[in-house]
């Protein structure tokens, strides 16, 4: 008998809906790079709207949309951003703000929750009369939800303190919010108001969402026209991007309403995982979509054994360091459980 597949891996391993696909084959469609493509256009405003931007930006994918803004932000070699040792942008990026920008990055110790100590961004902020000697720091960087850290959510009013950090050094503050949905409907917060201290964002449309492809970067409408300058030579420009941005309209309407039910079975495992011995998920932890199983020290099974067993009964899960794996949840595999 064949057995079903369940894939946690990771959150973007969703399959477009069947009205998703309906949306891209009647797309409305036009040259996006000259700025014509209405479908493209609706979905930008709208991610700018529930962000409370000015305007939105359609890149292919959020290291993309992390690279614009970053580079947007720091247009002059050598500039320094500071960012937590453990996030996405410093670990999961391929270096792409130092390779292709010139940007220098800063980390600072992320805590387990994915804040960085107040005092130490601080601290890590250059002094401007010795930039003879050392990058200018321009710009801080969050990272909401925060993945590596088990998708654990940072609270507006930290948020709001780090805003509030950067504008007393005349920095600006960029949120990589790939999963900020997925923060939003955990903490019960409203999109626009976990971003309100930034200057910009990066919001992805292709995880828990459930898009096929595809971010939006959000800022002011100058910070935005010289982001889409900006994404041409990194070739985000795609012509006829209408097709894609019709599926991520279908997404935000239809799947907003399935991370609480992502968030929920992803506690419901963590409980069924925790009565196994040798393995262990702090519950604390698992704030939304996004499950840290560890392998108790001592235990008989290793990392590896464990993924191949589970892949022997149909669960695909994602190897992450040498004692532990990941379940990520999506509306694609929560309704499994």
């Amino acid at each position: 008998m064949a057995i079903r597949t369940v894939d946690f891996r990771s959150d973007t391993v969703t399959k477009p809906t069947e009205s998703m696909r309906e949306a891209m084959a009647n797309a409305e469609v036009d040259d996006d790079v000259l700025g014509y493509d209405p479908t493209a256009q609706r979905l930008e405003a709208k991610m700018a709207r529930i962000m409370g931007k000015e305007a939105g930006l359609f890149v292919p994918s959020g290291t993309m949309g992390n690279l614009i803004c970053l580079l947007t932000h720091c247009q002059i070699r050598g500039s320094e951003v500071i960012l937590g040792d453990n996030s996405h942008i410093q670990m999961y990026e391929n270096g792409g703000i130092s390779t292709i920008g010139g940007v220098h990055p800063r980390t600072v110790k992320n805590n387990e929750d994915g804040t960085m100590d107040l005092d130490l961004i601080e601290a890590a902020i250059r002094d401007s009369s010795f930039e003879i000697l050392s990058p200018t720091t321009r710009l801080i960087c969050l990272e909401n939800s925060h993945s590596r850290s088990g998708g654990r959510c940072l609270s507006v009013e930290y948020t709001d303190k780090v805003g509030d950090l950067a504008k007393k050094y005349g920095l600006k503050l960029h949120i990589d919010g790939t999963r900020i949905f997925n923060a939003s409907v955990a903490l019960g917060v409203p999109v626009h108001r976990l971003v309100q201290a930034a200057d910009s964002v990066s919001a992805c449309l292709s995880k828990g969402l459930g898009a096929p492809a595809g971010s939006v970067i959000v800022g002011s409408k100058s910070f935005i026209s010289r982001a889409k300058i900006l994404r041409k030579p990194l070739g985000g420009g795609m012509r006829q991007i209408g097709v894609l941005c019709a599926a991520a309209s279908v997404a935000l309407q239809e799947n907003l309403v399935k991370l609480e039910g992502d968030h929920r079975n992803a506690k419901i495992l963590t409980e069924e995982l925790n009565k196994i011995r040798g393995l262990k998920v702090d519950i604390a932890t698992v704030e939304t979509n996004i499950v840290y199983c560890h392998i108790r020290k001592g235990s008989k099974i290793s990392r590896t054994e464990l993924c191949k067993s589970l892949e022997q009964h149909g669960v695909l899960v994602l190897p992450e360091g040498p004692m532990r794996c990941v379940f990520a949840f999506s509306f694609f595999n929560s309704s499994v459980l």
